[in-house]
């Protein structure tokens, strides 16, 4: 205590520092206080899964100290002193020419940059720069957020940027909604140093530590959302498409596990063409896949039960107090079918297999009247703000003031609505009538303590317009729809498992008129057909095209990953009855599998001998990035097991025999398009064995 007294005394009156006995005056004199910001990192957000979708990733610029009057550091010269070989080495490591970094590093200045190819450089390339020991090359450290996904649901994630003072802000989708949460608290070092920023010694330090965002995570599907934005693509290359969107929902819950648009953008490269969310802010004219809102109110209101054929020609009609009703020809106007079909005398329920306008407006008018059918489009959430999860939204345009018009919104036209609404809508459909909100924000924890949990989306019901037994009548048409020889949505159907649906096309208006010659094509679809668990929307618009609910490829492919994430799939046992009775006749057993997903081939191979699996490496990576059949699935003897080892591509292997379960693992672990013709085992494949395939590439096999 005397010690201390004495040393505090000396400072205060002779400024000499007892423990070091140093004089103190100069510091005292020229000391000031200096504070340090130490950055907080910025949240992570994950999908559903833990896998990375945003994350702060720690990036190097380079300074050259050109000056020499700099002084050298222990006898080594701390400035640019050879430009013309510290200009080889740089050109070669960042890849550009050596006369551009050259004209940097003759200027008369201080010290400078080297333009954009000397920032935001990864830390191993910083290393490597620094292992030559060019005199006068420094660095400066900075955090860029990064998104290693890519082109991953960019609308709903959003992005962040650096602002003027360094920190990360959040600017669009989850990133600016969450914004709060997900950049922390920035912590400070307070402390005296002399002009020349040497501390005073002995001096104490006032340090508050930097507190780190929260972690964000979100409902979507890794597997789901990328290969969705692979069927944008895929749509676009076969119609030439303006603009695509689509989603997956779970139906009892409104977790959204993939939504996107095309075109997107590059979160890391912010190649943006347009800002709107077309989810949640293109209002549409939804076409035909909105009849099914007139019908459950037919049947929901009790009056759609035994009721005679109606004529499925034109609808004629006439008006009194602007409500429509039919006559025989003439009056205000006529509503005909597309290409102008007609059905003859139909019952009810053709009427939306067949998509039938005239009979939709029959019904509206004859069953029911348009101003109960708009209570019950109201019922289901359209023209309203459906608020999700900060999300911005567009509610749509109501046009209903001319017969004409409530005609046009009882088959999807005249009135906009967007995806967001259509998914809150047909969740009571799918359902039991129960009508819940999507959503896409599961949870948001504590950085230090996952435990911790800050928030917790919970299902979310806004409303039961429909009964249990007028849902489960709608779904039986909506599965006619699909398998019955005249429904619209026929050449939808996949073999993995059955769906219930709506197609629509409409003309799209511009300025007002439908002579664009553009359409908006849709189909939605609830899977499995006899308990709708997973919703899939899926929109484009693009010129009109007679025969783009016949030529469905990339839409159905998708409809197979749907099937197959959530194992929709035939059982073990009936993809057993499709193999050999020798095969058959050998002892099976069945394991759980394992997660080899980001372990290396040395691991997956130790993990797997003890199953007795056939193991399908796809491409030459040292890492799993992806495997079929998934973590804590069924696994059985000789079965095969896929492992995505590259991300690019890989050699196609030789599937002469293999089961149609074979391929259809092979076909979701892969990324590639897949045809599969016929049942059985593989007899031709369409690129032959050993062949060098990019995983964008589609497969044709052939089942006999």
């Amino acid at each position: 205590m005397l010690i201390l007294a004495a040393n505090v005394f000396l400072v205060s009156v002779v400024k000499l520092h007892a423990r070091s006995n140093t004089s103190l005056k100069d510091y005292a004199n020229s000391a000031n206080t200096h504070v340090e910001i130490t950055k907080a990192n910025r949240g992570y957000i994950y999908d559903r899964s833990g896998n990375i979708i945003a994350q702060d990733n720690r990036t190097y610029n380079i300074i050259c100290i050109l000056d020499p009057s700099r002084p050298s550091v222990k006898g080594t010269v701390s400035h640019v002193d050879d430009a013309k070989y510290t200009a080889q080495v740089l050109s070669t490591i960042l890849k550009t020419s050596e006369e551009y970094i050259y004209n940097f590093l003759i200027k008369d200045v201080y010290q400078t940059e080297l333009g954009t190819a000397g920032r935001n450089l990864s830390r191993e390339t910083m290393e490597l720069i620094k292992s030559y020991k060019l005199p006068g090359i420094e660095f400066e450290s900075s955090v860029k957020r990064s998104y290693p996904l890519g082109v991953f649901a960019p609308y709903l994630v959003g992005f962040a940027q650096s602002d003027e003072t360094g920190s990360t802000i959040g600017k669009m989708g989850a990133e600016y909604y969450l914004d709060k949460y997900l950049r922390g608290t920035d912590g400070t070092r307070i402390y005296q140093a002399d002009k020349n920023g040497y501390i005073l010694p002995g001096m104490r330090e006032n340090v508050t530590s930097a507190i780190n965002g929260a972690n964000v995570y979100l409902t979507l599907d890794k597997e789901l959302q990328e290969s969705l934005e692979q069927t944008f693509v895929l749509t676009n290359e076969q119609f030439n498409a303006d603009r695509i969107w689509g989603a997956v929902m779970e139906v009892d819950t409104g977790k959204i596990l993939s939504w996107g648009q095309y075109p997107s953008f590059d979160p890391n490269e912010l190649d943006i063409t347009d800002y709107n969310n077309y989810g949640a802010q293109l209002p549409f004219e939804p076409g035909s896949t909105f009849k099914t809102f007139a019908w459950a109110a037919a049947i929901n209101e009790g009056v759609y039960e035994d009721r005679p054929l109606v004529y499925s020609g034109p609808y004629c009609y006439s008006a009194i107090d602007r409500n429509p009703y039919r006559v025989e020809k003439g009056g205000l106007g006529c509503i005909n079918n597309a290409g102008r079909k007609n059905y003859g005398w139909q019952d009810y329920d053709y009427g939306l297999i067949l998509s039938s306008n005239s009979i939709t407006a029959a019904l509206i008018t004859e069953l029911i009247t348009p101003d109960i059918f708009l209570d019950y489009v109201k019922r289901f959430g359209f023209f309203q703000p459906v608020d999700t999860d900060g999300m911005r939204e567009e509610t749509g345009f109501l046009n209903y003031t001319w017969p004409s018009d409530k005609l046009a919104l009882s088959y999807g036209q005249g009135s906009t609505v967007t995806m967001l609404q259509m998914l809150q809508a047909y969740s009571a459909v799918f359902s039991d009538g129960t009508m819940v909100k999507p959503y896409f924000i599961e949870s948001i924890r504590d950085p230090y303590d996952e435990n911790n949990i800050i928030y917790q989306a919970e299902r979310t019901v806004v409303g039961n317009p429909i009964t249990p037994e007028t849902a489960k009548q709608l779904q039986d048409i909506l599965y006619r729809v699909i398998y019955d020889e005249q429904g619209t949505a026929k050449y939808y159907k996949i073999p993995e498992t059955e769906f219930i649906g709506k197609t629509g096309t409409t003309q799209l208006a511009v300025s007002g008129s439908y002579k664009s010659g553009k359409t908006i094509v849709s189909i939605i679809a609830g899977m499995p057909a006899d308990d709708p668990k997973y919703m899939v929307y899926y929109c484009f618009e693009a010129n009109y095209n007679k025969n783009a609910h016949f030529h469905t490829g990339p839409i159905t492919s998708y409809l197979r990953k749907v099937a197959m994430r959530f194992n929709l799939t035939q059982s073990i046992q009936d993809e057993l009855d499709e193999t050999t009775e020798e095969v058959v006749k050998k002892e099976i057993i069945t394991y759980e599998m394992n997660n080899l997903i980001n372990h290396s081939v040395e691991y997956a191979q130790n993990k797997l001998l003890e199953y007795d699996v056939d193991i399908i490496y796809l491409g030459e990576g040292n890492t799993v990035i992806d495997q079929y059949p998934k973590a804590n699935s069924t696994v059985t003897t000789d079965q095969k097991v896929f492992l995505l080892l590259d991300t690019q591509g890989y050699y196609m292997p030789n599937m002469k025999g293999w089961s149609r379960k074979d391929v259809v693992g092979f076909w979701d672990v892969s990324g590639s398009g897949f045809k599969i013709e016929g049942f059985g085992l593989v007899t031709s494949q369409s690129i032959p064995a050993d062949t060098y395939v990019n995983r964008n590439s589609e497969i044709e096999v052939v089942l006999e």
